[in-house]
């Protein structure tokens, strides 16, 4: 299978979130299957949902010969190593890993959409995503994710400069 380009949008909370951020990078690639080819910064950003501490969000572009639902189940299993336990919708995490676009597929399955649905809404993943994949085009909208950002308000999303991991 060719290796397809693909979004990822990493968050964390709880726990020593740089450090969390960057160990889940490096789990994350694991070749053969998958390459990081780039990452943003970190940034320090306004939770959504209940009372919380700020979130460190930061994208990654990766390429992997894995499927979206591979793919998906690998993230997951990543934020089960780090502790992550789903209480709460939007509640504190000790580390999110939310795959936003793999290539130009577009799906709809019960536990996967592709492009990630609400990620036009949010500038706590476009506005580091920008940073690295200004021109990838969504899909669904038509639109570069440049285009994406600047329609977004990005107050509340603070670049801290950080870089996560050293491949």
């Amino acid at each position: 299978m060719t290796a397809v380009p693909c979004a990822i949008a990493l968050g964390s909370n709880l726990g020593d979130s740089q450090q969390i951020l960057r160990a889940a990078l490096a789990a994350l690639h694991a070749p053969p299957a998958v390459e990081l080819v780039a990452q943003s910064s970190v940034y320090q950003t306004v939770p959504i949902g209940p009372p919380q501490p700020d979130i460190l969000n930061a994208c990654a572009l990766i390429n992997t010969t894995l499927s979206p639902q591979q793919l998906l189940s690998q993230l997951l299993q990543i934020e089960q190593d780090f502790g992550r336990v789903r209480r709460q919708r939007w509640g504190p995490r000790t580390l999110d890993l939310d795959l936003i676009f793999y290539g130009q597929v577009c799906l709809a399955e019960p536990d996967l959409y592709l492009p990630h649905p609400r990620l036009r809404e949010r500038a706590f993943v476009l506005v580091p995503l920008a940073e690295i994949a200004p021109n990838w085009i969504d899909p669904v909208s038509g639109q570069s994710v440049q285009h994406l950002c600047n329609a977004l308000d990005p107050t509340g999303v603070k670049r801290l400069g950080a870089i996560l991991h050293q491949p």
